[in-house]
């Protein structure tokens, strides 16, 4: 099955490159590099490394994952964006640095809409809160009364200021007129540990990163924030449906190259990752892990990367948030 995989994508990049009338050498000869904005582990990383091994089988190359954390994402972005746009440097996009970043990094070295060739949207992560020992409530509803009955004494933990779970968690201050304050960290694990030792109260974090520590007992399960309920968790309300009508975040992956990236390979790279995010495999691996796969064309990603630009960029500014 591979091997007719494979014959397939070589016929296809062959009859495009004809009717094209473009000599091209055959794409990729020689290693594809993802890069992960994050360290090793997390839902970017684990999305990466599965579509890296199904993008080898289809294409026939060699895809391979690298590991460049830092500055919430912008330090893998800026690199990405400053490579050559030759096909063989890609970024695994997130909604921090190719959304967020933009309103509250004052020297940003790339811009989210004009750095990048969107290649395809790959995944939806579902957003949690979870709470620790020192919330009582069992509850969303009960967090939300208790929180409003003890003004200033709740705060909610982020993995850095301006991170995508710090933002998610200014949206549910002001929308639910709630007085916590921010307490950031660097990266979700040492806020979730503290979250689970109660020096926190809680955060919002991916469903991936939960997971582990909900069914283990050790974090309370509050809400969803996305607006559909995650079949990993198909008992836990969306916030939408219980304290906040409207309130929708997610967290999402994607492939992009840099800006300037031929477009005969850009629809090569979207003909192939349609290819793999098709495989049941592939959908129920990522399943098993909370995140749902989606897969779009570069002109839908590159529409919905500008609408969650302009979304979050509107809650940065309300909540004055400037990253340091």
């Amino acid at each position: 099955m591979n091997t007719l995989i494979k014959t397939a994508w070589r016929a296809a990049i062959a009859a495009s490159a004809l009717a094209s009338g473009i000599a091209m050498a055959a794409y990729p000869d020689k290693p594809v590099r993802i890069v992960v904005p994050y360290p090793p582990g997390g839902a970017s990383d684990t999305t990466a490394r599965v579509l890296s091994e199904k993008l080898k089988e289809v294409t026939g190359g060699t895809f391979v994952v690298e590991n460049r954390p830092g500055a919430n994402g912008n330090i893998a972005a800026e690199m990405v964006a400053k490579s050559p746009a030759d096909g063989y440097t890609l970024l695994m996009a997130n909604v921090g640095p190719n959304a967020i970043s933009q309103s509250i990094y004052p020297h940003l070295g790339y811009d989210v809409n004009k750095s990048f060739a969107p290649i395809g949207q790959t995944t939806t992560v579902p957003i949690v809160l979870v709470a620790g020992p020192k919330v009582k409530a069992t509850d969303i509803k009960g967090l939300v009364a208790e929180v409003k009955a003890n003004p200033g004494k709740y705060t909610f933990g982020s993995a850095g200021n301006g991170s995508s779970n710090h933002l998610v968690g200014e949206m549910f201050n002001a929308g639910l007129k709630l007085d916590m304050m921010h307490v950031p960290y660097k990266g979700d694990g040492p806020a979730m540990t503290d979250v689970m030792a109660g020096q926190v109260s809680m955060m919002f974090t991916t469903a991936v990163a939960a997971r582990p520590f909900v069914t283990g007992g050790k974090l309370k399960l509050m809400a969803v924030a996305s607006k559909k309920r995650v079949p990993a968790f198909p008992n836990a309300p969306t916030i939408d449906e219980s304290v906040l009508k409207g309130f929708d975040a997610s967290s999402w992956g994607g492939l992009v190259a840099p800006a300037g990236t031929s477009p005969e390979i850009v629809r090569q790279l979207s003909a192939a990752l349609m290819k793999v995010l098709a495989m049941p495999e592939v959908k129920s691996k990522l399943a098993t892990l909370g995140a749902e796969v989606v897969a779009t064309r570069p002109d839908e990603f590159a529409g919905y990367i500008k609408s969650e630009a302009d979304k979050w960029g509107a809650v940065a500014k309300s909540a004055n948030v400037v990253a340091e």
